[in-house]
């Protein structure tokens, strides 16, 4: 049997060569704070692959996505082992964009601690008189630039976006950061629709894009997971303070209030997160995760 190497590891994920396709392994890492915590989340990596799969299938009528497959079969015999089930997805090769597609629905988070202090998410003017978890009158498009591991990503305006992308596509700088902002809104729009049918508030998200051997953009990485997204239970949902979620909120307000954590979460609190990622995934697609 052939062995392979990851030859990219993320926070969360690990990318592996197979000729002219990749295959992408969701682990159960979990990252806070742009750290990897010492803890695993048993069922996590599934989570995400499961969820990026219903998404893709459920978006590629609006941008076309990497995905081939989520079954093992198709890929090397490699990944027939156990430690890859359920959490691997085949996927096409794309050149992946230098940006971090970011929006938001709701205003939560860095964008409430920015607004309170100046009304602006950055850099963009928002109405006033806002509270915390309400949701804006219009989605908003807060790129950010990719860090390496370790690194925080930065957050950049629109035309900064254009002015990054130029320097990578010369002459396409603008026309590629129209184009990933507006693709960006399109899935949101669609998918926080659907989501608040089944219950849950996607309070805000990020999208990765690439281009394909023809040049097209499509869709990468994960989608609309709670790793890569804020989802809170509608029912409940009330502005004027922060919201519970479905995502790991549960570990970021822990790890907050106990600062000597040594990055290790108790196992009540690693519990109360796959909980949560199971139940969200559940309330999405309407059938039990099967890997």
């Amino acid at each position: 049997m052939q062995e392979f190497k990851p030859f990219k590891e993320g926070k969360v994920r690990e990318v592996y060569d197979c000729d002219d396709k990749l295959v992408m392994v969701a682990t159960d890492r979990i990252s806070v704070f742009d750290i990897i915590l010492k803890n695993k989340i048993t069922d996590k990596g599934a989570v995400l692959t499961q969820m990026s799969k219903f998404w893709f299938e459920f978006t590629k009528d609006v941008v076309p996505n990497h995905m081939i497959s989520v079954d093992a079969k198709d890929m090397p015999e490699f990944f027939g082992q156990d430690r890859f089930n359920g959490n691997s997805m085949l996927c096409k090769k794309l050149e992946m964009l230098p940006i971090e597609c970011i929006v938001r629905g709701y205003i939560t988070g860095s964008g409430w601690e920015s607004y309170k202090e100046n009304g602006t998410v950055c850099g963009i003017t928002l109405p006033e008189g806002l509270k915390e978890s309400d949701k804006l009158p219009e989605p908003i498009y807060t790129p950010s630039t990719k860090a390496e591991i370790g690194d925080h990503d930065e957050n950049i305006s629109f035309e900064q976006s254009v002015d990054h992308l130029e320097k990578y596509y010369p002459g396409r700088g603008r026309e590629l950061a129209e184009k990933l902002r507006d693709n960006t809104i399109a899935l949101y729009k669609k998918c926080a629709e659907y989501a608040l049918s089944k219950g849950i508030i996607i309070a805000d998200t990020k999208f990765e894009f690439g281009l394909d051997e023809n040049g097209n953009m499509v869709i990468g990485d994960e989608m609309l997971t709670p790793d890569s997204s804020r989802f809170w239970p509608a029912d409940g949902y009330e502005a004027g303070h922060g919201q519970p979620s479905f995502d790991k909120q549960f570990a970021r307000d822990w790890l907050k209030a106990n600062p000597d954590n040594d990055w290790t979460l108790p196992q009540e609190i690693v519990d109360k997160t796959i909980e949560k990622y199971l139940q969200a995934y559940k309330m999405l697609t309407g059938k039990e995760l099967d890997k």
